[in-house]
Parts: structure tokens; C-alpha cells; sequence
């Protein structure tokens, strides 16, 4: 039985497919939320991940979108977001 090459595994997949596998890799989960807000690097790598699905869908101004803040976060114009998880309680369910 011949084996398949790395390569030609990859041939045999779609651009998309590959661009989604790496933006969901890419993603800050919740859980990695605190120790990766600040962190540059994981921001931008997450938003031109999804920069890509976008150009890949031919949606090129929401890929633009991601590669504006993928800049933001390198050139430090942009800055983290309060936690998800915090930001959205009122202050009558802080109690």
C-alpha cells in the first residue's frame, strides 16, 4: 500500500477548510481569555487567521476588518477588552 505524502495530503484539501482549521486553532477560547488579552502576538496571529477565511469566502471587507485590527495589535494602537465574562453584568446582578 503506497504511502501519501504531508504534501499531497494537503493538496487534497481545501484552501477554506485549511484557513478555517487554522483560525479555530487560533482562536482565544474563553479559557485562555486572561493570560492571552495582552499578548500581541496571539491577537493579531487570531485575527489574520480570520482575515483569511473572509478573503477566502470573498468577503473582502470584513477581511479587511480583521486585517486592520490584526495591524492595531502590532502597531498598539488597539488594546485589550475588558473580559467577556465581566463586562456584561449590571450592577443590580452584582448584588
Amino acid at each position: 500500500m503506497p504511502q501519501v505524502s504531508h504534501n499531497e495530503q494537503l493538496q487534497s484539501v481545501d484552501s477554506l477548510e485549511l484557513a478555517q482549521a487554522l483560525a479555530q486553532q487560533l482562536t482565544i477560547t474563553p479559557n485562555d481569555w486572561h493570560r492571552l488579552k495582552s499578548d500581541r502576538q496571539a491577537q493579531a496571529k487570531q485575527q489574520m487567521a480570520s482575515a483569511l477565511v473572509f478573503l477566502l469566502k470573498e468577503q473582502p471587507q470584513e477581511a479587511l476588518a480583521h486585517i486592520n485590527q490584526a495591524a492595531g495589535w502590532l502597531d498598539r494602537s488597539v488594546s485589550p477588552l475588558p473580559c467577556p465574562g465581566h463586562g456584561s453584568q449590571k450592577a443590580s446582578d452584582r448584588g
